[in-house]
């Protein structure tokens, strides 16, 4: 399944329900907590379609068309809501391709090696390259981004590079993600080691790079369907600020954070102009 959207209205979620069940195409709704209610996907087949006529939706949530769908469907409908249980596992690898999977599972290992008695030969083989000697380890480069010193570390990023890894790798593959992956890292690595060495890591660069791209990209380029709401930009881009005034004396790697986000947008205005797919766009 495919999240969509939370929004706050259940009966006006209900109403696009409706209306893409007469469309034959199946649209849930499950709370989110807080007054929130999230649309979900059934079949990914079916994205680019749901997320063009939510557009359309949200401009004119009051339209005949929808209410005409609510008055005829209604007769079938056993229940106004339906909330499906889902597994945790199953949810998980339903919204996120294989490569999104892999690094989480690697990143876990890796924290478990550090918290289980190996934090000195897991940071020594894993971190950005410092001395002589390591400066040929190309690996390192980007397997700083595998390492996480926290639960609260490893739990927020792992959880956004779901979302947001999940989401690219399920519209523009595997590849292209490992792609964003390797040079994300490697800049977002590169800069936080220019500022302030090399004793870092974490996969925030690379998220905050995956947000810049979904955020360009649906401005850029929306036929994709790659897009992000905005208000997890904002969120982002809050946190990225606050992140400068290191606050509760937490140790945060806020240039890998800059450059990973302006890395990440630089290879979105790439793809949205100057790639194959720009210059190709049928």
């Amino acid at each position: 399944m495919i999240r969509l959207i939370a929004i706050s209205n259940p009966r006006a979620g209900q109403a696009f329900i409706d209306y893409m069940a007469s469309r034959q195409i199946d649209v849930q709704m499950m709370p989110e907590g807080e007054g929130q209610f999230a649309l979900w996907l059934a079949d990914s087949q079916h994205q680019a379609e749901a997320e063009a006529e939510l557009q359309a939706f949200l401009h004119d949530p009051t339209g005949r068309k929808y209410q005409s769908a609510s008055w005829d469907m209604a007769e079938s409908r056993t229940a106004h809501f339906t909330y499906p249980r889902q597994k945790i596992l199953t949810a998980i690898k339903q919204n996120a391709g294989p490569f999104t999977l892999f690094i989480m599972v690697v990143c876990i290992i890796a924290y478990a090696g550090l918290t289980l008695g190996f934090g000195n030969e897991v940071f020594s083989l894993l971190h950005f390259p410092a001395t002589d000697d390591q400066q040929w380890q190309l690996w390192r480069l980007f397997t700083h981004a595998l390492l996480h010193f926290s639960a609260t570390h490893i739990v927020f990023n792992l959880l956004w590079w779901w979302v947001l890894g999940g989401k690219i790798e399920k519209i523009s593959g595997s590849a292209k993600l490992v792609q964003l992956f390797l040079l994300t890292a490697l800049f977002s690595g590169l800069g936080q080691y220019v500022f302030d060495g090399p004793a870092f890591g974490g996969m925030s660069g690379v998220v905050y790079a995956l947000l810049g791209y979904l955020w360009l990209m649906g401005t850029l380029a929306p036929s994709r369907g790659l897009s992000i709401e905005p208000s997890y930009v904002g969120f982002m881009l809050l946190w990225l600020v606050v992140g400068f005034f290191e606050p509760f004396g937490m140790a945060i790697a806020n240039m890998a954070h800059l450059f990973g986000l302006v890395s990440g947008c630089a290879i979105a205005v790439f793809d949205a102009k100057f790639s194959r797919a720009a210059r190709n766009p049928s």
